[in-house]
């Protein structure tokens, strides 16, 4: 097992700022700070985008439905920011046409301003196609006016929607299309975001894996969550980016804050060939009666569904109930009457918990998706900074604006913006026809295209440096094409994977679309074995603890 980080981190037991979370907001504020110059440290108890991060719809967008929270910062920021992950991430972030089926044209006139000004549930009122017009006109003026790389959005009527749609619903009215964007791959994305930021700085530190017990007087003691071993660490600036854990994090500080109130968004997974068709390949937005949304939508050759929107107790793990599913399969009978969907088709649930500020009597879905920062002073010289909310898409953005409040408490300015900057695998990566058959004809001789295809998916333009590790003779594995032995050896030298279930999750999507087999999970944890130094003891404890992961928070049950 690589753990170079860790030991960097023991070497060197102190940083001017310690991040304590490796989801997308921490890791993307460690990126900002190394950036600077800054002497950064980050830690995180699971493994990177373990948690809410790696929960999410996939979804890149403004959202459009925070207009009607009258969030209109939040909204500009937000489709800013998504326009430029289609620019410095395209390996990951793509362009998701957007259709919302429309069954009324005046619906919800009156209503929405009544929600919008107290921001109650009450009862819940369609939106016609004269509300949601309005709202797409504003939403794609905050868009931009000139220089788009997404179209402006359209309306059909009746006829139109159905041949572009057949399987929908007959009573549809209208349908209105926009494009928003979707994350393929938020795990790979999140690695590549830290390893921008280790790149950055030779001071920079991050390990996954440990935890932060307890700071007294300004020290912070680590623990290694694989080892159970301790050690402390000193920081001028500690951020808690524990997302909807903030609080539970500062209670074991002995600060009693109660700042969040996160709900529960689950979702469920598809290999359904008939749904994948009739969505045309797009996402279908939909509002149920309830006043939640669902989001029917193609992803990596399956078709994701969600979400819903549940208060949660955050001592208790967030998992995708019958009682979900079943609201799940109402909903696509709503949209797609004539297709029906079983269990048997579900290859993956998902569940996580939605970082939201505490919100008392607020309905959830009109809680804030915008973030804010509390500052909590430990000693003299030491500062807590807790990252309160915060969503997928405007990670870049939060993360000079929480940088920047530790930058000012450490009298540092900012050298370097990362507007614009390319994250990882997305720096000249080929972004039409023309340019994607000249990268693999430049290659041709070192890999199959199948290979290749599948290396450019999972690490962008950084597949040449696995191909350069890996060499010309891998040997694929029996029960994968899709990896080899020489790029399991390759994860764990380069990207810290520390369990198994690391592979199948967050190194790779083969969980989420189902491709995880039991003779699989034995496979390659006999080919981590060495490399991760685990005895046969711990080899048979790790496919253990996958099966009952990928069982209890997954529904994947593998006989």
């Amino acid at each position: 097992m690589n753990r170079d980080q860790l030991e960097q981190l023991r070497a060197r037991p102190k940083a001017r700022v310690l991040v304590v979370g490796g989801g997308i907001n921490g890791v993307a504020t460690f990126r900002y700070l190394a950036m600077q110059g800054i002497d950064v440290a980050l830690v995180e108890r699971g493994d990177y985008c373990q948690g809410a991060s790696g929960a999410s719809s996939h979804m890149i967008h403004g959202g459009i439905r925070y207009l009607e929270n009258g969030e209109f910062r939040l909204v500009h920021e937000s489709v800013q920011e998504r326009n430029s992950l289609l620019e410095i991430a395209p390996h990951y972030v793509k362009p998701l046409q957007t259709t919302i089926p429309i069954f009324s044209t005046f619906s919800g006139m009156l209503s929405a301003p009544m929600r919008f000004l107290t921001h109650k549930s009450g009862k819940p009122t369609e939106r016609g196609a004269a509300l949601i017009k309005a709202g797409l006109i504003m939403y794609d003026v905050f868009a931009g006016i000139g220089g788009r790389n997404t179209p402006w959005h359209n309306f059909k009527g009746t006829k139109a929607a159905r041949k572009d749609l057949p399987e929908l619903r007959e009573d549809v009215k209208y349908t209105a299309t926009y494009f928003d964007a979707s994350v393929h791959n938020p795990e790979r994305l999140t690695l590549d975001v830290l390893r921008d930021g280790l790149g950055a700085s030779d001071q920079a530190r991050a390990s996954n894996y440990v935890e932060l017990t307890t700071v007294t007087d300004g020290t912070a003691t680590l623990r290694d969550v694989l080892t159970g071993e301790q050690f402390d660490f000193e920081a001028e600036v500690i951020i808690n980016a524990t997302g909807a854990w903030v609080d539970l994090t500062n209670a074991e500080l002995g600060k009693n804050t109660k700042w969040t109130g996160g709900t529960k968004g689950s979702h469920i997974v598809l290999d359904h060939p008939e749904l994948l068709a009739a969505t045309g390949g797009r996402e279908i937005f939909f509002e149920n009666e309830d006043g939640r949304i669902v989001l029917i939508y193609p992803m990596l050759g399956r078709v994701l569904v969600g979400t819903t929107d549940l208060e949660h107790d955050m001592r208790e793990p967030a998992v995708c109930t019958d009682e979900e599913v079943a609201y799940f399969f109402d909903l696509i009978g709503q949209v797609f009457p004539r297709i029906s969907v079983s269990e048997e088709q579900i290859v993956y649930k998902f569940s996580g918990v939605r970082p939201l500020p505490n919100h008392d009597d607020t309905a959830p879905g009109f809680v804030s998706r915008d973030y804010q920062v509390k500052e909590t002073r430990l000693t003299d010289s030491t500062m807590m900074l807790s990252l309160i909310g915060g969503k997928w898409t405007t990670f870049r953005a939060l993360a000079e604006n929480l940088g920047g409040k530790a930058l000012a408490f450490l009298g540092e300015s900012e050298k370097h913006s990362t507007q614009g900057v390319a994250i990882g695998g997305g720096k000249n990566f080929p972004t039409n026809e023309g340019q994607l058959a000249a990268w693999y004809a430049a290659r041709e001789d070192r890999a199959p295209h199948a290979r290749l295809r599948v290396l450019l998916e999972r690490y962008g333009t950084g597949a040449d440096r696995v191909l350069a590790e890996v060499g010309e003779h891998e040997e694929l594995l029996t029960h994968s094409s899709e990896l080899s032995v020489q790029e399991l050896s390759y994860l764990v030298a380069h990207e810290q994977v520390g369990r198994l279930i690391d592979v199948f999750i967050r190194r790779t999507n083969l969980a989420f679309r189902g491709l995880v087999t039991k003779d699989l999970v034995t496979e390659v944890a006999s080919h981590l074995a060495e490399p991760m130094g685990w005895d046969q003891t711990q080899t048979a404890a790790e496919i253990d603890h996958s099966l009952s992961v990928l069982a209890e928070s997954h529904g994947v049950i593998l006989a």
